[in-house]
C-alpha cells in the first residue's frame, strides 16, 4: 500500500498541473470537466459522513465491517477546498446567471450571485469540516449524529442545487437536492463494500446486498419522481433541462444509466441466493459506483464538445482518484471499528 500510496502521491500534482494549463489554454472544456468530476466525488465524502451518523444511532454490524472504508470517505474532504475553489474560479464559465445580460430576468437572482454563493461555500465548507473532524475522531458520534445529520442534509442539498442545478438557473425541482443526497450515500456504502466486503461473513454480506438494494430502490425512486413531475406537469422550462440529457448520445447515456443504475443492479441484488456471492455483490457495488460517476458527466457534460472535454475529464479523474488514495489509505485511518468505553472514548480492538 505504501507503493501504491507513493505513486498516487506522485500522480496528483501531475494531474492538477495538466488542469491548471488546460484552464488557462481552453477554459470553456477544463471547468465544466472539473465540475462533472468534482461533484461525482463530492458523494464520497459526504455519504461516508452521513453513514457514520446513521451508524452511531441505529447501531448494526454493517458500519462495523464498513468503519475503514468511511472513515477512509471521510479522510479525503480537504480535496473539498481544490474541488470547490476550482469551480468558484471558473464560475463565469459554468453559470449563465453570472452574465448580466442572461441574469436580469431571474426572479431567484437574490439567491443566485457571486457574494452569496461565496457565502454559501464559506458555510459548506465550515460545516463539512468540523463534522469531518468529529467522525474521524469518533468521540460523542451519538450525540452530534441528530444535529449533524440535519446539517449535512441542508447542506449536502443546497450544494448540489448550487454546483449542478444552477447550471440551469431556470430549471426548478424540490426533489434535486435529495436526489443528489440519496446518491451520495448510495456511491458511499458501494465503495465501502468494493474496499471492506471481503471481512464480512455470508450472513453479513446478505444484509450488505439488502442495504445497497434499498439504497438503489430510494434513489431510483426520487430520481423517477422528479421525471414524473416535470413530465406530467409538462412545463417548458423544466422539460427544455431534460432535453439536452435525452436527445442523441446522451439520451443513449440516460438509457444506459436506467439498465445500469437501477435495473440490473436491482435484479441481481433482489436474488438471494445471489445476495450471498461475494464477486457479485462486490462486482454490482462497483457497478453502481461507476453509474453515479457517469450521472454527473450527464448532469454537467451534455452541450460541450466531447473532443475537447474529454482530456480535461480524464486529467481530473487523475487528480482526484490519486489524491483520494493518497489521503484514504493512511495507516492512522485503517483502523477496525471501536468500542465505546463507558465514558465515551474510543476503545480499538
Amino acid at each position: 500500500m505504501n507503493r501504491v500510496r507513493y505513486s498516487a502521491f506522485m500522480v496528483a500534482p501531475v494531474a492538477l498541473a495538466g488542469m491548471v494549463a488546460a484552464a488557462i489554454f481552453m477554459p470553456a472544456a477544463a471547468f465544466p470537466a472539473w465540475l462533472a468530476v468534482g461533484a461525482a466525488w463530492l458523494g464520497w465524502p459526504l455519504g461516508s459522513m452521513a453513514l457514520m451518523l446513521v451508524h452511531a444511532l441505529t447501531g448494526g454490524r454493517w458500519g462495523e465491517i464498513l468503519h475503514p472504508a468511511l472513515r477512509a470517505g471521510t479522510a479525503t474532504l480537504p480535496l473539498g477546498l481544490p474541488a470547490l475553489g476550482g469551480v468558484m474560479l471558473g464560475a463565469r464559465y459554468l453559470y449563465p446567471w453570472l452574465h448580466p445580460d442572461r441574469a436580469m430576468p431571474l426572479a431567484n437572482g437574490f439567491y443566485l450571485n457571486m457574494p452569496a454563493a461565496l457565502a454559501r461555500v464559506g458555510i459548506y465548507v465550515v460545516a463539512w469540516g468540523a463534522l469531518g473532524l468529529v467522525c474521524l475522531r469518533g468521540r460523542d458520534l451519538g450525540r452530534v449524529a441528530p444535529a449533524g445529520l440535519i446539517v449535512l442534509g441542508f447542506t449536502s442539498g443546497f450544494a448540489a442545487i448550487d454546483l449542478t442545478e444552477s447550471l440551469d438557473p431556470h430549471f426548478s425541482s424540490s426533489a434535486y437536492g435529495l436526489v443528489a443526497s440519496a446518491g451520495a450515500v448510495l456511491l458511499a456504502f458501494a465503495i465501502g463494500i468494493v474496499l471492506d466486503a471481503a471481512r464480512a461473513g455470508t450472513a453479513e454480506l446478505r444484509d450488505l446486498a439488502r442495504l445497497l438494494l434499498g439504497l438503489t430502490v430510494l434513489w431510483a425512486y426520487l430520481d423517477f419522481m422528479q421525471f414524473l413531475i416535470v413530465w406530467q406537469s409538462n412545463l417548458p422550462v423544466e422539460a427544455a433541462w431534460y432535453g439536452p440529457r435525452l436527445r442523441g448520445r446522451w439520451g443513449g447515456v440516460a438509457v444506459c444509466i436506467v439498465g445500469l443504475h437501477f435495473i440490473l443492479p436491482f435484479v441481481l441484488l433482489a436474488v438471494p441466493r445471489l445476495q450471498a456471492l461475494r464477486p457479485v455483490v462486490m462486482a454490482v457495488a462497483g457497478l453502481l459506483v461507476g453509474m453515479e460517476v457517469v450521472r454527473n458527466f450527464w448532469l454537467v457534460l451534455p452541450g460541450l464538445s466531447s473532443a475537447y472535454v474529454v482530456p480535461p475529464v480524464l486529467l481530473s479523474l487523475a487528480f482526484f482518484g490519486s489524491a483520494s488514495i493518497f489521503l484514504a489509505f493512511r495507516p492512522t485511518i485503517q483502523v477496525p471499528f471501536a468500542a465505546r468505553g463507558p465514558k465515551g472514548e474510543d476503545v480499538h480492538a
